[in-house]
């Protein structure tokens, strides 16, 4: 590890070119040939192979082998003999996948999320990665963008404690551990709320409701200790964020005081002269630089700009110094002046990556992520079940594992079919495709033998949903149902056999309003990762209980987007009955207004009763607390576990307040017929919201608690702020 006082030394033999080149990030199959295929546009960019030797950072490269080719390349050239940094996308796993983070925000379980991200940090750092680009904490109320996938959904506190965790997994005590990585908060700010959920267009927010909803997340992220963060790609409010002074000076600096790497994302700053905030890249570079971006990601504003900007006056020699600085201390804070490679090596690689401890973890996540949105009785099903119908695209597939799986593979995923065979291996397991998942399949040649396997099986499991490359970062869609035949098959289908169950795959909430009332169960899967087909399998028959809560509200219909359970109250609310529509108020003709599934909706099969809730005092102070209690009781023979969740109403304040706020949840586990007693302090910081006026405050007066989840509450307790 070097000293403060060496580094110094250090910027100061290097040359201009050899201090901007620091700030410059490129894929690495600039460098060679063979890497995997680079995100973001495919037009000549102008970085060239010569630039090896001054290149500070590299993204996309493919393996250990590979990093440590391009490192040894570049240190034989770099008289400086500075390491270059390698970073990745690792979402949800490097090599073993985990469900996508939708399905972990999902297990409301923060354990979970270290442990899988922990696994993921050890083979990621194996396979020469030292800087994640993660955690992507947006918030995100409309599920027809596609990358919803990446988020934890529409509730800022799900977002910034799944982030943290992340955070804290990645990192480690130590960043220089050879199985930690830095991380990456992206991306800042309010991408989520792209207009019509479709990626990288505007957003326009007033900034009240971006500080309450949008802005907390990446704040309890930083405040976890993230190293670096990453400008959105959108216009927020007129003006792109990696050129937004407001946000990048103002908010992250001044008022944050975020004192690590601000990181552009792929060609953001080349994507100035796009939006029309300028027409060339030099003044895309200054913009950028002037707001405090230190590296610029796969474009050369900086390369071919920086320099003569400096030279002109525009910006000092000790600002350009300040932005190496940033970027030498992440490197000696990661031990890389040490070892260069942060202890990758391709039998490292090999030996951590799909190991047997790590299949059986990515498992375990994918019981607890998945969510039982609907069931009549008809799961778990027998383990004893002779005649079992596997129908759909999702039944025998192994694209599952979704989108930004980093280096995850489709043939090391586990079937649906794989997994029951290996779970019930007497019984007879026929499987029939019956139609695609793609948007504009027209056959229906298969529907015949889909139908006939129905007739004959004694349990029929509708294994359908949208394709992995249906969402994710590109990836919206207008219409969010199930994509080209699918509802129809399962119409017919589950007419030809009552006793089915539908297993959905999807990196999004989707409407299934057309085929909820058909299906005996619907068990949501999300995309599961590597073992999602044992995961299923265990789910269905019992092995495992289900216990995830969706984070994301499914629409009855697309119309109803952007929909979220947290929404504003209005003059004139809904007075009629959910179905019966209502003149002259806010709702909708022949759809009302509740979603099919509310946020922290999912049921178990264990049955869990709530009884008694309190509250030990009806007023609170501003230094005070109030103690709340509920008896929650497994009424049933199977052990299971339960998000207790607990959410608040301020009833009258000086701007308009949500209906209904989560503001702590606790998940336990329960013993056949176990009671117990959950308790939840509320204080007054847990109330402050920012009024009219921007500032952030509690106001005097009275709240309602609630435990349940979102339009579904089991208990009301009233108090008084004082």
């Amino acid at each position: 590890m070097k000293t403060q006082k060496e580094l110094r030394a250090l910027i100061d033999q290097m040359t201009m070119e050899e201090k901007i080149g620091q700030l410059v990030q490129y894929n690495a199959n600039v460098f060679t040939d063979t890497s995997q295929e680079a995100t973001g546009p495919a037009a000549e960019l102008g970085a060239k192979p010569e630039f090896l030797p001054v290149v500070g950072s590299s993204l996309n490269f493919q393996g250990a082998d590979e990093m440590i080719r391009i490192q040894d390349e570049h240190l034989a050239g770099d008289r400086n003999k500075i390491p270059m940094i390698f970073m990745m996308d690792v979402i949800h796993g490097f090599r073993t996948i985990f469900p996508i983070p939708l399905g972990m925000g999902a297990s409301f379980d923060e354990k979970l999320v270290e442990e899988c991200t922990r696994m993921a940090s050890k083979e990621a750092a194996a396979g020469g990665v030292q800087v994640s680009f993660t955690p992507m904490v947006d918030y995100a109320r409309d599920a027809r963008w596609g990358r919803v996938m990446e988020t934890c959904g529409e509730e800022p506190l799900i977002n910034g404690i799944m982030g943290a965790a992340q955070i804290r997994a990645f990192q480690g005590d130590d960043l220089s551990s050879p199985d930690s990585l830095g991380t990456c908060v992206k991306h800042f700010a309010a991408y989520g709320g792209a207009e019509a959920g479709r990626d990288y267009n505007t957003v326009e927010i007033s900034e009240r409701l971006l500080r309450e909803y949008y802005l907390p997340a990446y704040k309890a992220c930083l405040d976890a200790g993230a190293t670096m963060i990453m400008p959105s790609f959108n216009s927020l409010n007129g003006v792109p964020s990696v050129a937004n002074k407001w946000l990048m000076k103002k908010v992250l600096r001044d008022e944050w005081g975020f004192d690590g790497v601000v990181i552009s994302d792929y060609y953001a700053i080349g994507e100035l002269v796009l939006h029309g905030i300028t027409d060339n890249l030099k003044d895309a570079a200054a913009m950028a630089f002037d707001c405090g971006c230190h590296m610029e990601m796969m474009s050369v504003g900086y390369q071919s700009h920086l320099k003569e900007l400096i030279e002109e006056g525009k910006f000092t020699v000790e600002q350009l110094d300040d932005a190496v600085m940033r970027v030498l201390k992440l490197k000696n804070d990661l031990g890389l002046f040490d070892d260069p490679y942060h202890g990758a090596s391709s039998a490292k690689e090999a030996a951590v990556c799909l190991s047997p401890e790590h299949r059986a973890l990515a498992k375990k996540a994918a019981e607890k992520c998945a969510v039982l949105l609907k069931n009549n009785g008809v799961l778990p099903l027998d383990k004893e079940t002779k005649r079992i119908a596997l129908i759909g695209p999702f039944a025998d597939e192994k694209a599952i594992k979704g989108f930004w799986a980093c280096c995850g593979e489709d043939k090391d995923c586990v079937t649906v079919a794989e997994g029951i065979r290996a779970l019930c291996p007497d019984a007879e397991v026929t499987v029939v495709k019956g139609c695609s998942a793609l948007w504009d399949d027209k056959d229906t040649s298969g529907f015949a033998e889909a139908v006939k396997a129905a007739e004959a099986a004694d349990t029929v499991i509708l294994c359908v949903g949208e394709p992995q490359n249906y969402s994710g970062e590109g990836n919206s869609r207008a219409d969010i149902g199930l994509p080209g035949l699918q509802t129809a098959l399962v119409k017919e289908v589950a007419a030809a056999n009552a006793n089915n169950a539908m297993l959905l795959f999807t990196g999004r909430p989707l409407v299934l309003t057309d085929v909820e009332k058909s299906v005996g169960a619907i068990l949501n899967m999300w995309f599961p990762g590597t073992e999602g087909g044992s995961a299923a399998a265990s789910l269905l028959f019992g092995e495992a209980n289900p216990s995830g809560k969706i984070t994301m509200s499914f629409p009855k219909a697309v119309g109803q987007c952007p929909i979220y359970y947290n929404h504003p109250s209005t003059g004139r609310a809904k007075q009629t009955p959910e179905e019966v529509h209502q003149i002259y108020a806010s709702n909708y003709i022949g759809c009302g207004n509740l979603p099919l599934y509310s946020f922290g909706h999912g049921l178990s099969y264990s049955n869990f009763v709530y009884e008694g809730f309190e509250i030990d005092s009806d007023t609170l102070t501003a230094d005070g607390k109030i103690t709340a209690t509920v008896t929650v009781t497994n009424d049933s023979d199977r052990a299971g576990e339960e998000v207790v969740q607990l959410y608040m109403h301020d009833l009258f304040a000086s701007a308009v307040r949500p209906i209904q706020q989560l503001i702590a949840f606790e998940k336990a586990a329960f013993a056949p017929h176990e009671t117990k007693t959950i308790t939840f302090e509320v204080r007054e910081d847990m109330l402050r919201f920012y009024n009219a006026e921007c500032e952030f405050v509690s106001e005097p007066g009275d709240f309602d608690l609630m435990v349940g989840y979102a339009d579904h509450f089991a208990f009301t307790k009233r108090f008084k702020l004082v």
